[in-house]
């Protein structure tokens, strides 16, 4: 059990069952240097329940965090989920323990993921009165993260990543991170949820007009998002290529993908290791613990 003044929090760790399956693995090697190997690399995932007063309600808190990291300060990447989803699949499949390894391995530095509730069809913003997920991004996951020595040395997560509607909040979020004076030092979208049509945005019932829609839409404010290196991903058959692809060309990101895939898991996945490459080169060194 985890707590934080003021909250009632129950917590799990999820990493069990991965380090028990890898185990499995080194046994049918035979090897205990494969054991050790393999048991090295798997990722720690913990999940939590905290109360977001921002949202309203009880959200669950998940953090992926590479086996190998350093004991304060680990620099966190929060991590937003697509529209219909959740903290819990965030991410796309695989990049938990492609991250752990890559750590392992010296591909990048260490780093860890962030993901929490936005809700599942409210784009990452005000959608409802008093359920506020960009707040609880702002305001409230700092406070999370610092409580379990994450983050800078106030908790801020250094990047933003999502898929889909967690694109277009990851977009939305660098905006607002910028207007508070704390600009992100990357963000990395996979097929962001960007449309071009009024209408078929009116259908997910996430704005309340075309007005609030437009105020708030990084495809019609790229200059929000100037001077933090953007990564852009994207299959060609994705029903949000054309957006894409205009958003590309209005903010000229530091690295653009547009490769084979539909809106899909496997092409998360795909782009996944190009994802992480990205953050990491974009990825600060832990300040040392004050004594």
């Amino acid at each position: 059990m985890i707590g934080l003044p003021g909250t009632d929090r129950r917590s799990a760790v999820l990493g069990g069952a991965a380090v028990l399956a890898t185990a499995g693995i080194a046994a049918l090697t035979g090897s205990s240097a494969a054991h050790r190997s393999v048991v090295a690399t798997a990722p720690d995932i913990r999940s939590e329940s905290v109360f977001s007063r921002a949202r309203g309600q009880y959200v669950d808190l998940v953090l992926i965090l590479p086996s190998e990291r350093p004991a304060h300060g680990l620099p966190m990447v929060t991590m937003l989920h697509a529209r219909g989803g959740s903290a819990r699949g965030a991410a796309p499949n695989g990049m938990a323990r492609y991250l752990s390894q890559a750590v392992a391995t010296g591909r990048v530095p260490p780093f860890g993921l962030a993901a929490v509730d936005g809700g599942p069809y409210a784009y990452w913003h005000e959608s409802d009165p008093g359920d506020d997920p960009m707040a609880m991004l702002l305001e409230e996951l700092p406070v999370w993260l610092a409580d379990h020595g994450l983050g800078d040395d106030s908790g801020h997560p250094f990047a933003a990543a999502g898929t889909s509607m967690g694109g277009f909040g990851a977009l939305v979020y660098t905006r607002r991170r910028r207007e508070r004076g704390r600009p992100l030092a990357a963000t990395g979208v996979l097929a962001p949820a960007l449309l071009t049509d009024w209408e078929e945005m009116r259908e997910r019932e996430a704005f309340r007009d075309r007005r609030a829609w437009a105020a708030l839409d990084p495809l019609r404010h790229p200059e929000t998002l100037d001077g933090t290196p953007l990564g852009v991903w994207c299959g060609t058959s994705d029903p949000f290529v054309a957006g894409t692809r205009r958003f590309v060309r209005r903010a000229d990101p530091d690295v653009a993908v547009f490769s084979d895939g539909g809106h899909t898991g496997d092409f998360y996945t795909s782009a996944m290791p190009g994802l992480v490459a990205f953050l990491g080169r974009h990825t600060p060194i832990p300040a040392e613990p004050r004594t």
